[in-house]
Formats: structure tokens, C-alpha cells, sequence
């Protein structure tokens, strides 16, 4: 007979919240309502970004594809999240876990870099605005979007194939509500050295090194609002990029302290209140951010209204 170690897994117990069994179903109620919030504010924003020929622009465009990344990323997670705090004992199966993790993966890295691609086009219309046209022109933006989604498809495929290429046997409990990538990893009984490996220089690549960009780009920006001898200029000039210096801050902020925290993937109740933040929560502020504190977007969202009522 097959001993415990040697039995092959073909499903992984998510153990989620089972800790905090009478908060399951407060927090069953409170992630459907972010959800549904999240997907009708993102939606809102593909809408208007579409139907306003005033939202026809480098930047809206940008925003369109990224609210689109944020509803997909989030379905990535949250309905199986939903499901499984109504069970008493959530499985799912390796292909599955396969599938949450290739999306998870592409989506997110996706993100990372649209967000850049976004603070280039700011760069672009701040800090050299005669070039403006040239720079972001229709096939520029296309290629940027392009670019995006192939990284995120690529580094999707590559580090989900290499993860689960792994042996997996006998241990197979996710101390987690999804199958995040260090979680999976340290399940695996052959040697991690070269997934983690791995894993850091995803991170090192896709948080670090487009959050270094951005910060360049917004360095420039500062000088050139700077340089703006009026007050009203430099609050015109910062009031467009606000918005999306607040969401950088927000998605990365999270990113970095999830993966580049010394105890990462270790401390699986810490790992999961951080993961609901940018898996959950931070999808749900983009349309707010961008809706409430962006004068084009109210506007347009006044324009629709008016043709339907």
C-alpha cells in the first residue's frame, strides 16, 4: 500500500476563513456587496469611456482597459471566494487551481502594466505637450495595451507551468482563500529553490521595476509643476494626475508588502487580510477615484444620464 507521503494530490483543501466560523457569512454578505460594487463601477467607466466622444483620449483609453483587467482579475478570486465561505469544507481541484493561478497571475501582471503605460501617458501630456499627439498617437496606445496583455500572458503561463510541474504529495492543505503562487510552492516535495526564485524575480520585475518607472515619471512631473508660475496651473495640472497616482499607491503598496515582506507566504492569517485588500478592496475604489474626483468623467456620467432620462 501507497503510504500518505507517496499518494499523488489530486485536490487542495482552501482552509480560507475556516478560523473566524462565525464571521463567515458577515463576510459572505460584505465581499458580494464590494463585488457587485466593483463591477458596476468598472463597468461604468467602460460605458462612458465609449459612449463620450469627450473620454476619446490616450488616457481614457488606458483606464478602459485597465477597469476591464480590474473586473476580470476580481472574478478571477472573489466568486469561488463566495462559495467557498458558504462550505463547510472548500476543495478545488488541481486543474482548477491551475486555472485561478494562470488568471491571477496575467491579470495582475497586466495591471502593473497598464498602470505604467498610464503614467507615461501623463508624462507625455505634462511634460512634453508639443509631442503629446506624436508620442500617444492611436498606434502607440494600441502597442502599449498590446504589450500588456502579452507580458501578463506570458509570465502567466511560464510561472504557472513551472509551479505545477512540480510533485505534489501527501501534505495539501492551502492555509489560504486562493492558490497564490508562494502557497502552492511550498506544498510542492520537490525542491522550491528555483520556483521562488522564480517568483522574486516576477515581483522584482513586475512591482518593482514598473513602480521605479512611475516614480520617475511622476519626478518629472513634479519639476514641470513646479516650473508652472501660477496656482491655478499647478492645481489643473496636479488634479489630472491624482487619481492615478492614488491607485498606483494603493495596487503596489499591496503588492510589495504580499510579496516582498521578509515573512511572506508564511504567516497565513496576516497573508489573507492583505490578499482580501488586493484581490477584494482596492478594485473597488478605482471607479470611485476616478468618477468622483475627475471632473470629465462626472460630466460625461451627467451627459448619459440626460440622454436616457
Amino acid at each position: 500500500m501507497e503510504s500518505n507521503n507517496d499518494t499523488v494530490v489530486t485536490e487542495f483543501i482552501l482552509l480560507g476563513f475556516s478560523g473566524f466560523r462565525s464571521l463567515q457569512v458577515p463576510l459572505f454578505w460584505g465581499v458580494l456587496c464590494i463585488y457587485l460594487v466593483t463591477l458596476l463601477g468598472n463597468s461604468l467607466i467602460i460605458v462612458l469611456s465609449l459612449a463620450d466622444p469627450a473620454l476619446h483620449s490616450p488616457m481614457y483609453f488606458f483606464l478602459r482597459h485597465f477597469s476591464l483587467v480590474e473586473i476580470l482579475y476580481t472574478t478571477t478570486i472573489v466568486p469561488r471566494m463566495l462559495v467557498d465561505l458558504l462550505c463547510s469544507h472548500p476543495t478545488i481541484p488541481l486543474a482548477s487551481c491551475f486555472t485561478q493561478m494562470y488568471f491571477f497571475s496575467f491579470f495582475g501582471i497586466t495591471e502593473c502594466c497598464l498602470l505604467t503605460a498610464m503614467a507615461y501617458d501623463r508624462y507625455a501630456a505634462i511634460c512634453r505637450p508639443l509631442h503629446y499627439i506624436t508620442l500617444m498617437n492611436q498606434g502607440a496606445c494600441a502597442c502599449m495595451v498590446g504589450a500588456s496583455y502579452l507580458m501578463g500572458i506570458i509570465t502567466g503561463t511560464t510561472h504557472s507551468i513551472c509551479i505545477f510541474t512540480l510533485p505534489f504529495h501527501g501534505a495539501k492543505t492551502i492555509h489560504h482563500f486562493l492558490c497564490d503562487i508562494l502557497p502552492v510552492l511550498r506544498l510542492a516535495t520537490a525542491s522550491t529553490f528555483w520556483g521562488e526564485v522564480g517568483n522574486l524575480a516576477v515581483t522584482v520585475s513586475f512591482i518593482v521595476t514598473p513602480f521605479f518607472l512611475i516614480l520617475l515619471s511622476y519626478a518629472c512631473i513634479l519639476a514641470t509643476i513646479l516650473g508652472v508660475t501660477t496656482s491655478q496651473g499647478r492645481r489643473k495640472v496636479f488634479s489630472t494626475c491624482s487619481s492615478h497616482f492614488f491607485v498606483v499607491i494603493l495596487f503596489f503598496g499591496t503588492g510589495t508588502v504580499a510579496y516582498l515582506r521578509p515573512e511572506a507566504g508564511s504567516s497565513s492569517d496576516v497573508d489573507q487580510i492583505i490578499a482580501v485588500f488586493y484581490t477584494v478592496v482596492t478594485p473597488m475604489f478605482n471607479p470611485f477615484v476616478y468618477t468622483l474626483r475627475n471632473k470629465e468623467v462626472t460630466g460625461a456620467m451627467r451627459r448619459l444620464m440626460s440622454r436616457f432620462l
